[in-house]
């Protein structure tokens, strides 16, 4: 004969200890699940930072001009600093320019990514937070030009940024291009070059490395960098490119080859 009927509470309890088993599983779960998705929440999002260094006449602005104008898509970072604006240059468009009250305040509150002293000087330079943080989100990719130093930074707060050292084929080139300017004195010229010959050695931090030799190559470089890292713009211009080119043509690059 079966034995008695167990008492109603005891088989509340026994049910009420496996209902709190697998909400604790569940939880602990949960739990795990949600901290993968916050370590992969940069490389999830379709919005990317892109970080482009190089030393002093390497002539990477020039290249990144031309890689804003190929690319519009791309969103490119305005830097504060806290030296006075240059003829022709304007607030919020070039950089912007912050008094040295305005920035100590900023950089105290934790408003920026980066910053630092250039050469030594005076002046401050930094990233704002609120200039990529907000439009990474918005799945926009964000291109900062900034030194080694401070790429450095950024990668302790964004370790899946895609980071390109633009570098001559040889140091001369350094040295001809800045006394090519006319504008740099012999002191200015030799801190410039110490601080180049720092950022070249700390270039293999960097994921993508770039020769500008000449900076229509070097453009189709940082193009395909971008391409293959998923940047969809990049990959179109360089299809469009390849697409152009029959058996009959060659480019100049490989004219010279």
């Amino acid at each position: 004969m079966p034995g008695p009927a167990p008492e109603w509470p005891a088989v509340f309890r026994h049910f009420c200890r496996g209902v709190g088993f697998c909400f604790a599983f569940h939880r602990r779960r949960f739990s795990s699940d949600r901290t993968l998705r916050y370590n992969s929440w940069m490389e999830d999002r379709p919005g990317k930072l892109v970080v482009i260094s190089g030393p002093s006449g390497v002539g990477k602005t020039t290249l990144l001009r031309r890689l804003l104008a190929d690319l519009p898509e791309l969103v490119p970072s305005i830097s504060a600093t806290t030296r006075p604006p240059r003829a022709g240059e304007r607030d919020g468009l070039d950089y912007h320019f912050l008094t040295m009250e305005e920035f100590e305040r900023r950089r105290a509150a934790g408003e920026f990514l980066e910053c630092c002293q250039v050469y030594g000087r005076q002046h401050w330079y930094g990233t704002l937070a609120a200039e990529v943080e907000p439009r990474i989100a918005a799945g926009k990719w964000v291109v900062l030009e900034i030194d080694v130093e401070g790429t450095l930074s950024i990668l302790a707060r964004f370790p899946q940024a895609i980071t390109i050292f633009v570098e001559p084929s040889h140091p001369d080139q350094l040295l001809q291009r800045l006394q090519g300017r006319g504008t740099e004195s012999p002191e200015a010229m030799a801190r410039r070059l110490e601080v180049a010959r720092r950022e070249l050695h700390e270039a293999h931090r960097y994921k993508h490395r770039v020769v500008n030799e000449n900076v229509n190559e070097a453009l189709v470089a940082v193009e395909r960098v971008l391409a293959d890292e998923g940047f969809a713009a990049a990959a179109d211009r360089s299809s469009t490119f390849h697409a152009l080119i029959t058996p009959d043509q060659t480019t100049p690059e490989e004219s010279r080859s």
